[in-house]
């Protein structure tokens, strides 16, 4: 892993957002955590954030858990922020981690700025988080959203998308299957901050929600543009 832009970080707190394309072994998301820790150690926590299925999980819910991860909540998210800690958030979930290979290299956040808000309410910096190369991982072939809707997965799982994958070692298979991540170069970037201001009531004026939105998806894609221009290969980059 390569990861840049350290000196950009504000104070704590200040909630990260960022894109992520490796399906359910989010290996940028770990990275990310893992080379924070080196860096900061305990002198500055960073709450990585997890969907619910996952914080779920028999056995993997509570490793999550002892590594400082919360649900992808506001509530959990507002508490860790309240308590000066930075967070960091993928807003696109499962569409942005379960994207088709062919869309890698774009920012996914899905049209959700409930971010922007509660950042907004709280007064907290956002930083956005760009990153390439956690979808030469895993091989996302389609996003079977057709499929995904006939299983009604948006209602028992809160999924909009039932992938297919190519991966090791079980080839060809539904992508909510861990599999063993296949070696890669990941990219990531801590981006200039986006000031959302000191005026909580800009929270609920949705021109101001929307171009912050936005003023994140476009930097999160620039960067990923120029760091995408790095790769040589798919595997190893």
């Amino acid at each position: 892993m390569e990861i840049k832009g350290w000196e950009r970080l504000p104070k704590s707190p200040a909630l990260l957002i960022g894109v992520h394309a490796s399906g359910l072994l989010p290996v940028e998301a770990y990275l990310t955590g893992f080379q924070w820790y080196r860096r900061f150690g305990a002198d500055r926590p960073l709450h990585g954030t997890a969907h619910d299925v996952l914080m779920s999980l028999p056995g993997w819910g509570q490793f999550l858990r002892k590594i400082g991860t919360v649900p992808a909540s506001k509530s959990a998210i507002t508490e860790a922020l309240e308590a000066g800690h930075d967070v960091i958030l993928w807003p696109g979930g499962d569409v942005d981690a379960l994207r088709p290979w062919t869309q890698r290299d774009q920012a996914i956040l899905d049209d959700r700025m409930g971010f922007v808000k509660l950042a907004t309410r709280l007064g907290v910096p956002i930083v956005p988080v760009a990153s390439v190369g956690g979808s030469d991982t895993l091989f996302m072939l389609t996003e079977g959203r057709t499929l995904a809707r006939l299983l009604r997965l948006d209602k028992v799982a809160r999924a909009k998308s039932f992938p297919i994958a190519l991966g090791f070692p079980f080839g060809l298979a539904p992508g909510v299957i861990p599999q063993v991540p296949l070696p890669a170069k990941i990219r990531t970037e801590f981006l200039p901050v986006v000031d959302v201001g000191d005026d909580p009531e800009m929270a609920e004026d949705p021109d101001f929600v929307q171009a912050k939105y936005q003023e994140v998806v476009d930097a999160l894609q620039e960067s990923m543009t120029l760091q995408a221009g790095h790769r040589s290969f798919p595997l190893l980059g």
